[in-house]
């Protein structure tokens, strides 16, 4: 079986440079030791090389279809996926015991979805939706609710969703009209239809519990007057026996990629007979839903990381295997022709996929290191963790997919004609990581949040958190004489964030629209800044390992290929945020491209 992740990556990741040993520390999470989740992540890496791995082309070539009837037909064998995720624990694992889960860190729970979606990427979304769902219902719903729905979905019998989007509304929740018409008792009559649902009613699950954002009648316009609803496809009676609720799924989406993964068109209420259950108080439901899909978006950024991962592996063992050519150097026509990795320029597309799904994965576990902490910690440093998550959050999602996405192009390249052919696996990570940049919002509604919302929360001190952690990676590096040079390009690129800033600010209180116009211009700046961090603390952890000459834990190649890797980045990559620092600094700003003329 082809390698699809690297096992050594992700302990080096957990053990070494973010230290889930710490969190282990905290009372939450007491329960645990290393040894003890390292198996579990071992585990997980033999179910995803038994169950999921040999299917990853075959759940491609045999997509998800609708069956003209109002239901799903998907691969058999996701069954069988979803049933051993959920016996093992990988769907319920991250709740707590109280809502029968094993209360583990984010840390360990998502290092096992990582090797999911590095192995199967048609899969882990249907066992991640579910998880998702189950908590937001485990957050803010009633005890009877969590009893009806939650043990069900962490069974793998039924399956959650989050139904958002609509027709005409798009990523615009504002302009949402799925309506609820009160019943009494809590519960509602829906009328709707929600489009691009994830996970939505195929026959690998008997059940679907559709958490739905829908305005009750009379509730005041825009966002403030959306509430959230439980509605399922079959009512859950107290007798146990299931009754059909009026939801129908009115097709499937085909896709590029993803295709094992059904995308769905639920129709709600088409004959008046749709029955929702209101989780908590009316008009919350999206700072509710938030929670789920801020925990979506890192799971996003996560999974772009982790098919960026695969594919970067691919086209490694390729080019490790097929001889083609001769160096530049060599003469001698009769000599036999060298390995393709050795060849400088896939060097420099094997090492430009290393640093992007690496540093993605780094970035990853950083945000997974923070949602720990605001679980298992109170007070200030509950606060400064969840600042810093808010910040990070739109990065993680942005940089994985969009970089992600470039990544696994160059795998494509890397193998030249055969990349482009179904013989090899890089061009269907290729389609399968395209949707990453447009899931739980598109590059450009990430960046709009990024500098509109979550740089200027609480005046800067996300932005502030973030600046101490980098200083202090800096300050780290400049100890070590291998990398005093690149903690000062470090320093440097930080510094220029602040510049870039200080030129936006003047414009925020006159026209939010020109502060926002380059939104994605300063994404790309502060990600290569972001990552440039995440890589320069490997190389902190690889470089004391080397100097001490300790390799109980990686050897010493492992450990200088961060080295290299990073110092490839700094040279390679992170140039690029001092390119857009001079685009976001140039004075000269169009101010007519609103004007429609002028794209005739």
């Amino acid at each position: 079986m082809s390698r699809y992740t690297s096992i050594e990556h992700n302990k080096f990741l957990l053990q070494e440079v973010h230290q889930v040993t710490d969190i282990f520390s905290l009372p939450r999470f007491a329960h645990l030791n290393w040894e003890e989740a390292w198996m579990m992540i071992e585990a997980a890496k033999l179910l995803a090389d038994r169950d999921m791995a040999p299917y990853f082309k075959e759940m491609d070539a045999q997509p998800a279809l609708y069956d003209g009837n109002g239901g799903v037909k998907t691969h058999p064998q996701l069954k069988t996926i979803i049933h051993q995720a959920a016996e093992n624990g990988w769907i319920g694992g991250g709740a707590s015991f109280d809502h029968g889960g094993m209360q583990l860190p984010m840390m360990i729970f998502n290092a096992a979805q990582h090797i999911f979606m590095a192995a199967n990427n048609s899969c882990q979304g249907y066992f991640s939706l579910s998880a998702g769902s189950a908590a937001l219902i485990t957050s803010f719903g009633t005890q009877e609710q969590i009893n009806t729905f939650v043990p069900n979905i962490f069974a793998g019998k039924w399956q959650g969703t989050m139904a958002l989007t609509e027709p005409q509304a798009g990523s615009s929740l504002t302009d949402i009209t799925t309506s609820a018409k009160p019943m009494g008792d809590g519960f509602y009559k829906i009328k709707g239809q929600k489009i691009f649902i994830s996970g939505g009613q195929h026959e690998a699950c008997s059940n679907f519990v559709h958490l739905t954002l829908a305005r009750i009648e009379g509730a005041p316009a825009g966002v403030k007057g959306i509430s959230l609803f439980i509605i399922p496809k079959f009512w859950p009676e107290k007798d146990g026996t299931l009754t059909p609720n009026d939801v129908f799924c009115a097709g499937d989406f085909q896709k590029m990629g993803q295709r094992g993964y059904c995308t769905t068109h639920l129709v709600f209420g088409d004959k008046d007979e749709c029955k929702g259950w209101l989780v908590g108080e009316p008009h919350k439901g999206l700072p509710y839903m938030f929670q789920m899909m801020n925990e979506a978006r890192i799971s996003v950024g996560l999974d772009a990381a982790s098919v960026a991962m695969a594919a970067y592996q691919a086209s490694l063992q390729y080019t490790s295997e097929r001889p083609q050519g001769r160096l530049a150097s060599e003469k001698d026509p009769l000599k036999p022709p060298t390995l393709i990795i050795n060849h400088p320029d896939v060097q420099r597309m094997l090492l430009t996929q290393k640093a992007i799904a690496e540093g993605a994965l780094s970035l990853v576990m950083e945000c997974n290191r923070l949602s720990d902490l605001v679980h298992g910690t109170e007070g200030e440093a509950k606060k400064n963790s969840l600042l810093l998550l808010e910040l990070l959050t739109p990065i993680v999602k942005t940089y994985s997919s969009e970089q992600g996405s470039r990544s696994a192009s160059l795998a494509i390249q890397t193998l030249g004609g055969y990349g482009f052919t179904m013989d090899f696996p890089v061009q269907q990570h290729y389609r399968d990581l395209k949707i990453m940049s447009l899931y739980e919002g598109t590059t450009g509604i990430q960046s709009i949040d990024l500098l509109g919302r979550k740089v200027v929360m609480e005046k800067g001190k996300a932005l502030a958190i973030l600046g101490e952690q980098i200083q202090a990676a800096i300050q780290s590096a400049s100890q070590l004489s291998a990398l005093k040079k690149n903690a000062k390009q470090l320093e440097t690129e930080w510094t220029r964030i602040q510049q870039v800033l200080a030129q936006l600010s003047t414009f925020a209180p006159t026209s939010i629209d020109r502060y926002l116009a380059d939104a994605t211009v300063f994404m790309e700046q502060l990600s290569y800044v972001v990552i440039a961090w995440q890589w320069l603390k490997q190389a902190i952890v690889a470089q004391r390992n080397i100097d001490a000459g300790n390799f109980k834990n990686q050897s010493q190649s492992f450990y200088e290929g961060k080295v290299v890797t990073m110092k490839f980045f700094f040279r390679y990559e992170l140039t690029h945020a001092a390119a857009c620092a001079q685009t976001l600094l140039d004075e000269e700003f169009l101010t007519n491209v609103k004007k429609k003329e002028l794209f005739d």
